[in-house]
């Protein structure tokens, strides 16, 4: 029997184990910073890039995979008749769903899903197609599934500094300056494809997460297979525990997951921007 494929951007943002556990494929978007040029997750690291910026002032930009590089990566995967659903990060943040449809349209047997989501929003919504492949569900329906589950996906984050979203044009100066000498923590969230402020809090960092996590969390029907919690690093330990018990106490969860965002997300929002990403029931 032919197998089906799960794969997606390499800003679905899984952790290496669970991309091994699940059988997920990743397809990675390019980084470019000055004349060098990466591979988003192989070989360059948001640590490397924020050492980068301290030192010389540059951010990365990122390009997605042309339909070339996804037809490199579709072809092997769909011979001797297997199939594939891949996810792509929000349409509306990057051209690889298009290009991903493209390259579709010249091969037999791939489904291709605008996720309309980012980062661990797009793990989630792989990690459901893993399982619905598991279970013995056929590509086409998988992709429909996803098609219509992706609504259900709670995508936010708050950051600790609006530095790097000046640097990237996407936010105004003077936003940013007014945040740093509030001490605002802005909050963001994915709606309708989109990324966008919806709070502001006040205070140290730490103390802002767990007032987001429990907000987020508190009054949620939420699935309880799994829970992610994502940041683009910087987050201590200690901080990182206290918010998996913060979870387990709020919501019945099966597995919470940690996972570090990739540059294409972390040259965005910066170190210690976190997020708790689930599905709602």
């Amino acid at each position: 029997m032919a197998k089906t494929w799960i794969t997606a951007d390499s800003t679905c943002d899984l952790p290496g184990e669970l991309l091994r556990r699940f059988d997920i494929r990743t397809q990675p978007l390019t980084i470019v910073l000055g004349d060098e040029t990466f591979l988003d997750g192989e070989h360059f690291t948001p640590e490397d890039m924020y050492r980068r910026y301290q030192a010389d002032g540059l951010l990365p930009q990122t390009s997605a995979p042309s339909v070339e590089d996804y037809l490199a990566f579709f072809r092997p995967l769909v011979a001797e008749g297997g199939q594939v659903v891949h996810l792509t990060i929000s349409s509306e943040l990057s051209s690889s769903f298009n290009t991903a449809r493209l390259a579709a349209e010249e091969l037999e047997g791939v489904w291709v899903v605008d996720s309309r989501m980012l980062s661990s929003g797009v793990g989630l919504l792989a990690i459901e197609g893993a399982e619905c492949r598991d279970r013995g569900m056929g590509a086409a329906e998988i992709a429909e599934h996803l098609s219509a589950l992706r609504e259900k996906v709670e995508t936010s984050f708050v950051l600790d500094t609006l530095e790097f979203m000046r640097k990237g044009g996407r936010c105004s100066n003077f936003a940013a300056i007014g945040a740093n000498l509030l001490k605002l923590k802005p909050a963001l969230e994915m709606r309708d494809g989109k990324l966008g402020m919806y709070k502001k809090y006040r205070g140290s960092i730490e103390r802002v997460y767990r007032e987001y996590a429990a907000e987020r969390l508190s009054g949620k029907a939420i699935r309880p297979g799994h829970i992610f919690i994502t940041q683009s690093g910087g987050v201590d330990e200690e901080t990182l525990r206290e918010l998996e018990t913060l979870i387990r106490e709020t919501v019945p969860v099966k597995e919470i997951h940690r996972a570090v965002a990739g540059c294409t997300i972390s040259s965005h929002c910066g170190p210690k921007t976190l997020g708790v990403l689930f599905i709602d029931e």
